[in-house]
């Protein structure tokens, strides 16, 4: 069974529509690439996939090891280079906040989130810059 289906809706923009939910996902170019800029690239939503992993592995690992996984960001940045064209570096600023957390909760999380499918499943040659900040 097919994940998604992405449409090409004109004038460098697709629609992406989740097969098993029926939610949607629109993409433009980016300014920088003949785009409007007016949703997430692809490479945007390669790099938001990223964190959205990350976030995803620590709160099940969090789950899975009985503590509370509540509040919790990740800012990411894109690094794109040119010829080829393609994104250089991912950098991910986790925030965790309000947790109270122990060096064991700590690691665990840390550990779920830096082994995650996205991250294992990009290039090698694309750097990947994880910094942790956890707020008491």
């Amino acid at each position: 069974m097919a994940t998604a289906i992405v449409e090409y809706s004109g004038d460098l923009r697709t629609k992406s529509t989740h097969v098993k939910s029926g939610i949607t996902i629109i993409t433009d170019a980016p300014t920088d690439n003949h785009g409007k800029g007016e949703a997430f690239s692809p490479t945007d939503l390669l790099c938001s996939s990223l964190a959205s992993c990350m976030m995803t592995l620590m709160g099940i690992a969090a789950k899975s090891h009985n503590f509370p996984f509540t509040k919790a960001t990740i800012e990411v940045t894109k690094v794109m280079a040119e010829n080829p064209r393609r994104v250089a570096e991912i950098i991910c600023k986790v925030k965790v906040g309000d947790t109270g957390y122990g060096e064991k909760e700590v690691r665990i999380l840390k550990v779920a989130a830096l082994t995650c499918p996205v991250s294992k499943s990009l290039h090698p040659e694309i750097k990947q810059d994880i910094s942790f900040e956890f707020v008491k």
